[in-house]
């Protein structure tokens, strides 16, 4: 009988990874979504919880991408439209 190692994300127990590391990645990256979630409710409260909540989770798995646009670089925002989920 073969044993298999997965781990799962603590902050979505749903996932399963076969990797630590992108468990971990995965991990931070929900936190990050979860803080720019709040920080955006605060700027924008009418903005409804599942708004907020997509809009964070966008955000933290393009942050390359922001990152980028806020260092000076605006026209790293258009790759966005061209790997938009």
């Amino acid at each position: 009988m073969a044993v298999e190692v997965v781990y799962r994300s603590s902050r979505d127990p749903e996932r399963l990874f076969m990797d630590k590391a992108e468990a971990d990645r995965h991990d931070k990256m929900l936190e990050l979504a979860e803080r720019l979630s709040s920080a955006l409710h605060r700027a924008v409260p009418s903005l409804s919880d599942e708004q907020g909540e997509e809009l964070g989770i966008f955000m933290a798995r393009h942050r390359d991408v922001f990152a980028r646009a806020f260092k000076s670089q605006p026209d790293a925002l258009d790759e966005l439209g061209a790997s938009a989920e």
